[in-house]
């Protein structure tokens, strides 16, 4: 069905620019094959779903076969999983259909698989085309390079460490980054946790959907952030958080967004996020909250990891709504600290508002951490009015994290005289693009007919901002000029942005549910935000067009980055076309035209034009001071026009 090249902990240093880790789903069953063989716990092996692959050794190789219940077998022989045993040259390792419970089961060999990094790992990211060699899942007659074999082999996995399966499964959680009362009900919450939710068939690396109940939610929409209640200002996910996008509950696996706009009550802990690599379409799932000091160690492979139980060891939890601590940068801004697992911190400044003078905030307080380099800091992300800080925490505990961000306030720059280099990058727009209509039927067909942006989302984004024809949605877009606030959006240096002139601010809100299939580098509005879709994937933004590619996949980096730095120096070796803080200006193209760029810039034609230049923060103010009144009565008809979209969701029954 799906074989795959993986390693463990994959592809790590590059979620600030919408690089997944990747890696196995179920890392516990993947560390625990490589161990057994005597190899490094994230040497690459194989994932399988649903059904495994045929292998002919050219060598004698020792193998073990962990994870789902399959069909095993050597030369027809049956073999027993989580065992080690010798494949001799010329014999065919055969793995058959997964019989479960559970969806993934793992090969590993001893030396584990020799295969080329990319961006610091050899992990497969089928979407980003990139990893495990050829970038694509395993096919017939391909060829896999062995590495040098261990001799340290073990008979087998200790029963004691062996994961229980089951068809019900209990999944740690933690409360946060974004719960109740802010933004869902109390009541949203207690069902939350203490529900049943089932495993949605449309489920993958990307994401687990779930079937559940449909939130009352705190707050009647997300303002600039969009329609729906559950909308926020983009901000960094973390792997395995429960991710409302609207209604739908989706848990977010090792090829997930970084960045995003949607709000996530819970997290699962590290040490339980390998139970997601074996939900199965039907099997069930209940939240337990715990207190995150009390998580199991995700380093752990032995007892103290607590996979053996098929239920959730819980004294209680945090009882803090994921808010670890509140505190006052100036008379102006607060700072919020929210909880992202057991693992992270999410940075919050200011309101729930779209204010640069935040970002400039979130940047100063990026390059502060990046400049002292702060041992135990994995990944640093951005979002809007955010900041991700993910760490080890046995290494950099979360408690002594906060200590630190707090004294780090002191010693941040005023954050009102930020000057950064701006570039100004043009591209071309095919608006409303034949591929985007295709996107908008199979939604239809597949997901949803009914939705309130169906059948024609241009003509939704005007009836939202009250203009008088979509040629004015034309035309602001084309007027307009993007600032680049945050990268990764949709995966690969996908660009979240802004107008930087407040009256070409669009208006609109994202799917619900979201898109099952987005085509690669469509642009959408979502929010007062525009992103372009780095690659082909799900996604809920309003679509306006499509334009070339911003990722080249004919760059071929290798190594990995330091947390939130880009490790590339040189457009040419850099696969990403953005940067934080650019301006993107479009001009319109015609859709053949546009095909016949994106195939010049596929074979590394690439021609786009860029100006260099400078953002300042006081300039900026004083633009907005000096058109205030004109921006007040463009955001009034706005307003007017929002309100009157809502209350009709509300008559239909979208926001009950």
């Amino acid at each position: 069905m799906q074989t795959t090249v993986q390693d463990w902990p994959g592809r790590i240093g590059y979620w600030h620019i919408g690089v997944p880790p990747s890696g196995p789903m179920d890392d516990l069953s993947f560390r625990l094959g490589n161990r057994v063989l005597g190899n490094p716990e994230g040497a690459a092996g194989l994932e399988c779903t649903l059904g495994g692959p045929a292998l002919r050794f050219s060598t004698a190789t020792w193998v073990c076969v962990t994870g789902a219940v399959a069909d095993v077998g050597v030369n027809g022989v049956p073999i027993e999983q989580w065992r080690t045993v010798e494949v001799p040259a010329g014999g065919v390792l055969d793995v058959g259909a997964i019989r479960g419970p559970g969806m993934r089961t793992y090969i590993l060999v001893s030396g584990g698989l020799d295969i080329d990094e990319f961006l610091g790992s050899a992990a497969t990211f089928t979407l980003g085309k990139f990893g495990g060699g050829t970038g694509a899942a395993l096919r017939a007659d391909d060829t896999v390079p062995l590495g040098t074999p261990s001799t340290r082999i073990a008979p087998a996995v200790p029963m004691a460490d062996l994961p229980a399966f089951g068809h019900r499964w209990e999944l740690a959680v933690t409360e946060g980054p974004h719960g109740a009362p802010e933004f869902f009900t109390r009541t949203d919450f207690d069902t939350i946790i203490g529900t049943d939710y089932e495993v949605h068939f449309n489920s993958d690396r990307t994401g687990v959907r779930l079937i559940g109940p449909k939130p009352e939610w705190a707050r009647t929409d997300g303002g600039e952030a969009g329609l729906h209640p559950s909308n926020i200002h983009d901000n960094a996910y973390t792997i395995g958080a429960l991710d409302f996008t609207g209604d739908t509950p989706i848990l977010l696996g090792p090829d997930g967004p970084s960045l995003g706009g949607f709000v996530c009550p819970v997290t699962v802990v590290a040490a339980d996020r390998w139970k997601l690599g074996q939900l199965t379409p039907g099997d069930t799932v209940r939240f337990v909250p715990v207190r995150a000091e009390h998580a199991a160690p995700a380093a752990a492979l032995g007892a103290s990891r607590r996979a053996s139980l098929g239920t959730v060891l819980s004294a209680g939890r945090d009882g803090d709504d994921g808010v670890l601590r509140r505190a006052e940068v100036d008379d102006e801004t607060g700072v919020t600290y929210r909880r992202q697992g057991d693992d992270g911190v999410l940075v919050e400044y200011g309101t729930l508002t779209l204010d640069l003078g935040l970002r400039a905030r979130v940047h100063a307080l990026h390059q502060h951490l990046i400049t002292i380099g702060l041992r135990g800091v994995i990944e640093l992300t951005p979002g809007i009015r955010s900041l991700q800080i993910r760490v080890d925490p046995a290494v950099l505990p979360i408690a002594a994290l906060l200590d630190l961000l707090a004294e780090a306030e002191a010693h941040l720059p005023n954050s009102a005289e930020l000057v950064v280099p701006s570039r100004t990058v043009h591209l071309p727009l095919s608006w409303d693009d034949p591929s985007t209509r295709e996107a908008i039927i199979r939604y239809m067909h597949g997901v949803r007919a009914d939705a309130p942006w169906c059948p024609w989302n241009i003509e939704f984004i005007r009836r939202m901002n009250g203009l008088t024809s979509v040629e004015d949605v034309y035309r602001t877009v084309f007027d307009a000029e993007y600032l680049v606030l945050g990268l990764g959006d949709v995966y690969l240096g996908a660009p979240v942005a802004t107008p930087t002139d407040p009256r070409h601010r669009l208006v609109t809100t994202k799917y619900n549910p979201a898109r099952t299939w987005t085509p690669e580098n469509a642009v959408g509005i979502g929010g007062a935000y525009l992103c372009i879709y780095g690659m082909e994937g799900p996604g809920g933004y309003q679509f306006i067009g499509r334009t070339t590619q911003v990722w080249n996949h004919r760059a071929r980096p290798a190594g990995a980055a330091g947390p939130g730095v880009d490790r590339f120096a040189t457009d040419a070796e850099t696969p990403w076309l953005l940067r934080y803080f650019d301006r993107i200006r479009w001009h319109p193209v015609e859709a053949g035209e546009l095909l016949d760029l994106r195939a010049d810039f596929a074979a590394g034609k690439v021609d786009i034009t860029v100006e260099d230049g400078e953002f300042r923060l006081a300039d900026y103010r004083r633009f907005l001071a000096d058109n205030a009144r004109s921006i007040a009565d463009f955001r009034a008809v706005q307003a007017e026009a929002f309100g009157a979209e809502r209350q009709s969701w509300r008559s239909a029954g979208e926001l009950d």
